[in-house]
Formats: structure tokens, C-alpha cells, sequence
């Protein structure tokens, strides 16, 4: 069995990804967390939710009792995602190279895993220990070699043949409790490589192609640094921003859906019940993920994502997730035989949120689509078909009450944030549809009616009269970190009192140690909005935003200063998950977070005098959204 010396941290662990699935591996050369072919496929090894009988795969020195080492240095090999840990041994040092070989001329990446232990120095004694568990490390796969004098190692598990190569190394050993062993001895030079790969289960099937794990590594490095040379910001961090570019690349699937994060079920409280399965494609987050990229100069993903949408999406029917291939069906459930990452249960597969009206959205899709116009890409034949069916969705559904952008489980409310970005559907498609050739300038007027009209409502009835701020929900009075992205999608202009007041009451009410919460949970309020138990760590998307509102009202030193303090919470590795909780001093939550490094994204061009969004107010908003502009707009009702 593998033996740990502590519960590793979530931030401890290092991504490796293909863009089709993704891998966690700890600082001791340990594999704990693996889907393969895809994101979304039942992991192979899952001792990160559980123990170390649900599969793992560690490559590293030797070591006759006790917990292996960590590495005594590790990194990404440049702008890449492919890891290098090195171990100094009383005898010598050994090098680990990780990766998942890159997209190939055609975009198809090999479902393979590539580990390339080597000496550095001196004589070291290595081992790779491979206990494959399938069904998310529910079933011990039958494990056999594929023939007497064969290097392949054969794992059937029902559906999914997994097929493990060594090079330059023993042949592995199975035991009775079907774990592989394979110990060698490495000189300084001397090196030994190790594939797994998957493939459909063929009765009578035969081995893949040998791989040649040093051209794979070759090609993979030229493909990350190639791409990340197309990163267009040149600002003063733009090492983390590199970083955070290549950790949402990670995560565009070729098929143009992209995963909210590559796990499931990482706990945003230990011991906590607020365990999702993120590996799914929300609206919501692969557009402002594409919208993120487009500010980098990356385009490719943004056209593979927006087919993706046509192909998928069909606004009369919306719903907020979907399966990377396009399907509805995420049926919830929960997987009893795990105990959870650090005995936070339920550990969750499926995600009911799919169910769910999520009215947002309408507005992060079209925004994104007004981007990717203005940066050049061209419209597509069924950009305008998409266009008008999401403007009569808006205009039929906006005064429904939803569960909004933080998805709750509990009662659904008009949450503000939901509202506004309803306006920021209306206005981005008017400012698209103004710019075709010929206009159906009724269809113009209706729609500008409709934004005026949406406009009111949230100041009318989204603001407390009392305190001048704007709150989470219509007839409420609690905040919202989502409301400090009022002035930043041009609701409102930055020097509007409201705005102004918003941010400081944010700012001043719902923060732990200066971090923003998304919301009040636990001891932080009477009853939890969201309809579950216990509290959440600060989300860091919403510290980002913090970021980028305090910039656009003037206050830049203290947003640089919240900046600087944000980047210093990323892992060694420049890596974020979800939240981050104050008194623990950790990262929490699913593991890497697009929607923290998108966000982290925005703010440092924020910060660097980009994005402008101020300038997206309509000028004859400054009027409506005066008390007496919000008496005549109040009543009107858009056909």
C-alpha cells in the first residue's frame, strides 16, 4: 500500500492535461486523480476522494518503509504543462517528467499518460507502483500481460482497456491484490519510461502502437510553448498570466465545450456537504473562460467553443450545463464506497444544477459573442439565428425568478445579478444587430424598449432605498458579491453613488481577512441563501472582481495591493482552485478553477488599462435610471 506522511492540500497538487482529460499529481510523484479519455469519464485512479485502494499510480525513489519524499524541486518545463520533480537521494537525484502528450496535427490528443524517470546525478533506486482501480476506483480491473514477452501491461475493467508500457525498465509485477511493481536501478544519464494509454475494450484486441515517450515530450513542449508564445499581454505579470492562460487551455476540450474544473467533489468546506462535480460545460463559465482567452490574443479556442454552441444549444430549451458531448442528461449521485477528500462527504458524480433556470447566462453568451466580433472573427451564418432566439428568451423570461449565477438550492428569487445580465443580453445583441446591413429597425426599437425597461426594473426594485445599494435579491437586504460586476458589464457608469456604495458595502460587510465571500453563508448569516449547511471559504473570482472594481472607481493602489495579495495565495505552481479559506491558510474547492484564473485574468488587464467596459452605458440610460426616468420606464412592456 502507499504510504502518505499527510493529508496533502488540494493547492499541493500539479495538472497535467491533453485537453481532452486531465491528471493530478502530488509533490511525492503520486497520480491520485486520472479520468480517461475524457474529463468526464469514471477516473482510474481516485485516492484523492478516497483511499489509497481506489487507485494510484506513483513514480519516485525507492523507499523500504515509510511515506516516500517529495520532490525537492518542481516545475513546469517553460510554458508548458509538463511537469518536471526532481528527488536528491543520499546517492543521487532522479528527475520525474510528467505529461499528457499534446494535441496532434489535427487536434487529437493520445489518451495517454507519459512518465520519464531519469538520473541526474550519482546512482539512484527507483520504483513505479501502479494500482489501477476503475469506476472511479470501484472495480480492480483484471490485470494480465498482453503476451509472455511483452512490455504491455493489460488492465480490462468492462468497457475500458487500460494498457500500461514500460521502457528501459522491468517488467512490472502483479500481486494478489492486483498492484504493479516494477523497482530499477538508474545511473547518471541512464533513463526509464512508462505509458499508460487507453483504449475500448476488443475482445481478441491487440496492443496499441508502442509510443516513444522522449518524441511525445518533445512535441508536447513544442506545442504548450508555441501556444503560449501567442499570448498577446506583455504587462508586469505576465508570468502568472501565461500560467492561468494555459490552465483554462487545459481545460477546452477539442470538441469546443469547456469544463468549469477537470475534478469532482473537492470540498469548499472540509468535513463540509458542498461537494460538485465540475466537469461538465457551463454557459456560464465557457464563455467568460473564451472572453478571457480573447482578451490574450487566443482565438482557436473561441471558434471551436462557438460551434460547439450552435451545435448544442438551443435557447428555447436552455439549460445551464451540459456534457461535453452536447448531452442533457446529468443525473446527480452519490458515491457511498468513497470517503471523500479528507472526510468531506458526499462525493458527487452528475450535476443537478442542470435543472435549474439560470437567467445570467443569456447575458455572459451574447457578451462574449460581442467580443469576439470586436476582436475580428467574423460572424457565422447562424450567429443572427442564435442572436434573435436568445433576445425572445430574455423578453419572455426575464421577470421569472431563478436560482441564479451561484445556482442555489434553495427557493428561487430575482436575484439582481440575474437581471442585469438579462440587460447585458438586450444590449449586446442590440450593438451586434445594429451592425448588419439593413436592420429590422422595429425589431430595434423593441428591443431597445425592452432594455430601457429591464433597466428600471433593477433600480427600482433591486436597490435598498435606505442604504443606497444594490442587493442580492428584489425585496431583500442582504449583498452579493456578484453586484460588484455592475459596473463592469456598463450597467451603471463607475462614479454612480449606488455603484460606488455597492462596492464599499461589499467590501466592508462581506469579506473574512479582505477576501470576498459570495455571499453570506454560516457564521456569516441567519440562514444560508443557498439552502445548505455550514459555511464556504472566500471565493476567488469575487476577490478578483473586488480587484477590478476598486480600479474602475479610482482606487487603483488598493486594488493593485489586493492583486499582488491574490497572486501570493496561487499555488507553487501558479495554479487556483475555487475559494480560499482565511483561517485554514488553504485552497479550497474544485481544483484548477477556470473561473478563478479567468478571473484573474481580467483583473491584471484591468489593471493595465483593459478592459474598457465603462464605455458600454447607453447614453440614454444616464436619464433612466433617474427616479423620474424610472417612473416612465417602469410601466412599459416590451412586445
Amino acid at each position: 500500500m502507499l504510504r502518505t506522511k499527510r493529508r496533502y492540500r488540494i493547492e499541493d497538487h500539479a495538472l497535467l492535461s491533453n485537453t481532452r482529460s486531465a491528471t493530478l499529481v502530488l509533490p511525492d510523484g503520486t497520480i491520485n486523480w486520472a479520468c480517461l479519455p475524457d474529463f468526464g469519464s469514471p477516473s482510474i485512479f481516485t485516492s484523492l476522494l478516497g483511499t489509497p485502494e481506489q487507485g494510484y499510480w506513483r513514480v519516485g525513489p525507492a523507499v523500504p518503509d515509510g511515506p516516500p519524499p517529495d520532490a525537492d524541486r518542481r516545475q513546469y518545463l517553460g510554458d508548458t504543462l509538463v511537469l518536471r520533480q526532481e528527488y536528491d537521494t543520499p546517492t543521487g537525484t532522479l528527475a520525474v517528467t510528467d505529461l499528457m502528450p499534446a494535441p496532434d496535427a489535427i487536434g487529437a490528443p493520445a489518451p495517454r499518460i507519459v512518465r520519464i524517470a531519469e538520473c541526474v546525478r550519482g546512482v539512484v533506486q527507483a520504483v513505479s507502483v501502479y494500482r489501477p482501480r476503475a469506476d472511479y476506483g470501484a472495480t480492480a480491473p483484471v490485470i494480465q500481460r498482453a503476451t509472455s514477452s511483452s512490455p504491455w501491461l493489460e488492465a480490462v475493467a468492462g468497457p475500458d482497456t487500460y494498457w500500461l508500457h514500460s521502457d528501459h525498465a522491468p517488467d512490472h509485477s502483479v500481486n494478489r491484490d492486483r498492484v504493479c511493481r516494477s523497482n530499477f536501478t538508474l545511473t547518471a544519464g541512464e533513463s526509464a519510461a512508462f505509458t499508460l494509454t487507453w483504449g475500448p475494450t476488443v475482445r481478441g484486441g491487440s496492443a496499441p502502437t508502442r509510443p516513444d515517450a522522449f518524441t511525445e515530450l518533445a512535441e508536447t513542449v513544442r506545442h504548450w510553448e508555441e501556444w503560449a508564445a501567442g499570448c498577446t499581454y506583455r504587462g508586469p505579470h505576465r508570468e502568472a498570466l501565461v500560467r492561468s492562460a494555459l490552465t483554462l487551455a487545459a481545460m477546452c476540450h477539442p470538441g469546443g465545450g469547456i469544463v468549469a474544473a477537470p475534478t469532482t467533489s473537492l470540498p469548499e468546506a472540509i468535513g463540509g456537504e458542498r461537494q460538485w462535480d465540475y466537469r461538465f460545460v457551463w454557459l456560464r463559465d465557457s464563455a467568460l473562460t473564451i472572453a478571457s482567452l480573447l482578451r490574450l490574443g487566443k482565438v482557436e479556442e473561441a471558434r471551436r467553443w462557438m460551434r460547439w454552441l450552435i451545435t448544442t444549444v438551443d435557447p428555447a430549451h436552455l439549460q445551464p450545463i451540459y456534457r461535453l458531448d452536447g448531452g442533457t442528461d446529468l443525473t446527480e449521485r452519490v458515491l457511498d464506497h468513497l470517503t471523500g477528500y479528507e472526510g468531506s462527504r458526499p462525493v458527487r458524480i452528475g450535476n443537478a444544477a442542470a435543472g435549474q433556470l439560470q437567467l445570467d447566462v443569456f447575458g455572459e453568451i451574447a457578451d462574449t459573442l460581442l467580443l469576439a466580433e470586436d476582436v475580428g472573427l467574423p460572424p457565422e451564418p447562424w450567429t443572427d439565428v442564435l442572436l434573435l432566439s436568445l433576445a425572445r428568451q430574455v423578453e419572455r423570461r426575464w421577470r421569472e425568478s431563478d436560482e441564479g449565477i451561484w445556482e442555489i438550492r434553495g427557493p428561487a428569487r430575482h436575484f439582481t445579478h440575474s437581471k442585469v445580465m438579462c440587460w447585458v443580453a438586450v444590449d449586446r445583441i442590440l450593438r451586434l444587430l445594429e451592425r448588419r446591413p439593413d436592420p429590422d429597425t422595429a425589431l430595434l426599437h423593441r428591443l431597445t424598449e425592452l432594455r430601457e425597461q429591464i433597466h428600471a426594473d433593477v433600480c427600482t426594485r433591486g436597490i435598498d432605498a435606505e442604504r443606497g445599494v444594490f442587493t442580492q435579491y428584489y425585496g431583500g437586504r442582504a449583498l452579493d458579491a456578484s453586484l460588484l460586476l455592475i459596473p463592469l458589464v456598463g450597467f451603471l457608469p463607475p462614479d454612480d453613488k449606488r455603484v460606488i456604495a455597492t462596492i464599499e458595502a461589499v467590501q466592508g460587510d462581506l469579506t473574512e481577512d479582505g477576501l470576498v465571500l459570495r455571499y453570506a453563508t454560516g457564521r456569516h448569516a441567519a440562514a444560508n441563501v443557498d439552502g445548505l449547511a455550514g459555511h464556504e471559504g472566500a471565493f476567488l473570482a469575487c476577490s478578483f472582481w473586488l480587484v477590478e472594481a476598486l480600479a474602475v472607481i479610482g482606487r487603483e493602489d488598493e486594488a493593485r495591493e489586493l492583486f499582488d495579495r491574490l497572486l501570493a495565495l496561487r499555488s507553487e505552481l501558479g495554479l487556483l482552485a475555487e475559494e480560499y479559506d482565511p483561517r485554514a491558510r488553504r485552497q479550497l474547492g474544485n481544483y484548477p478553477q477556470a473561473f478563478s484564473h479567468w478571473a484573474m485574468a481580467d483583473a491584471a488587464l484591468r489593471l493595465q488599462g483593459q478592459p474598457d467596459t465603462t464605455e458600454t452605458v447607453p447614453a440614454v440610460l444616464a436619464t433612466a435610471s433617474s427616479p423620474e426616468g424610472q417612473r416612465q420606464l417602469a410601466g412599459q412592456v416590451a412586445r
